[in-house]
């Protein structure tokens, strides 16, 4: 078993922003800001290591009565560190079958697209900085384990992405949560402490005070093998989306039939994965893509025909290629029906 690092020590902060500085991030950035412990310690090393050069940007989701005490006292932090702090206000509320945790994922980044969006922004901000651990990283390798997820689910959380013409980064998703508030707590500083995170009608809570001391006491060095299995996790991603643009290229888009049965069934799977995704922005579950290929497989006459639900539509044979086509709204009562 691999030696861990101390838990709790404070220098793995500085070590992490050293690396992250190292690699010379464009600025300005901007510092998503709860007011969290992990956020908080974030926006105070990026204030110290680039005077001048930082925003915090503050998301009130308006999910819990304490959010505007959140905001005071990120203004109250901000006003302190001579940090300017821009607030987008959200509604994160989460329909019936909406996982409140993706609502509030997804509003929290439409919010950082507003923000850079505005011209006081666009002008300046090049990088967002996101405030997540190594715990946040573990939590998230468990979570894709428990659901059973693929490649895309088991390499987590990238360190550093692309999206909406800006960069982001996760500068300490390689420290502990303990050695950021032992980091916290050697300057003296604070931070509030979101009620939410110990409600364990959350998964991820419910990981966070159960599993992860257990994986503590028997595996001390889980986080960095998790996080190593997760990058390779990642690079083998890398590789299968490599082969799925290459193949797509060969198959043409929308991909021929003829062309997708000459794969073999993983190879197709991954093509025909790629396709739904980047050309519609369509994830099939398992059950729908098992039935796809057993239709492309049987294509190998004319009158063969093809007419499959997959995600928000139909994927359908039109001629020798596969098509797939949004149903219209409250066409799938109808489907359901026929």
């Amino acid at each position: 078993m691999p030696d861990a690092p101390p838990l709790a020590d404070p220098a793995a902060l500085d070590r992490a922003m050293d690396a992250f500085a190292a690699l010379a991030p464009a600025l300005p950035l901007a510092v998503a800001f709860s007011g969290g412990a992990n956020s908080s310690a974030l926006l105070l090393a990026c204030a110290a290591r680039w005077p001048g050069q930082v925003q915090a940007w503050h998301v009130h989701h308006g999910l819990q009565a304490a959010a505007d005490d959140f905001e005071r006292h990120c203004a109250a932090v901000c006003a302190r560190l001579q940090v300017p702090l821009r607030v987008q206000r959200v509604d994160a509320r989460a329909a019936p079958g909406q996982s409140p945790e993706a609502v509030a994922r997804a509003r929290r980044y439409e919010a950082f697209e507003v923000l850079a969006s505005t011209d006081q922004a666009r002008a300046a901000i090049k990088t967002v900085v996101i405030a997540q651990h190594a715990d946040d990283q573990a939590e998230t390798v468990l979570l894709a384990l428990s659901r059973g997820a693929g490649l895309p689910g088991l390499a987590a959380m990238p360190a550093r992405w692309r999206r909406g013409g800006l960069v982001y980064a996760r500068p300490l998703l390689d420290v502990p949560a303990p050695a950021i508030r032992a980091w916290l707590r050697a300057r003296g500083d604070d931070w509030v402490e979101d009620p939410s995170n110990a409600d364990e009608r959350y998964t991820r809570n419910r990981i966070r005070a159960r599993l992860l001391p257990v994986l503590q006491e028997l595996f001390p060095a889980f986080r960095a093998t998790f996080a190593r299995s997760a990058a390779h996790a990642a690079q083998a991603q890398d590789i299968l989306a490599e082969v799925a643009a290459q193949d797509l290229a060969a198959c043409g888009q929308p991909p021929r039939l003829a062309a997708l049965r000459q794969l073999g069934p993983a190879r197709r799977a991954n093509v025909l994965r790629h396709w739904l995704m980047a050309a519609h922005g369509q994830t099939p579950t398992q059950a729908q893509l098992a039935a796809l290929q057993v239709q492309i497989e049987a294509c190998t006459t004319r009158g063969h025909r093809i007419d499959l639900k997959l995600g928000q539509g139909r994927v359908r044979r039109v001629g020798e290629v596969l098509q797939w086509q949004a149903e219209p709204a409250g066409a799938a009562g109808t489907s359901a029906r026929r």
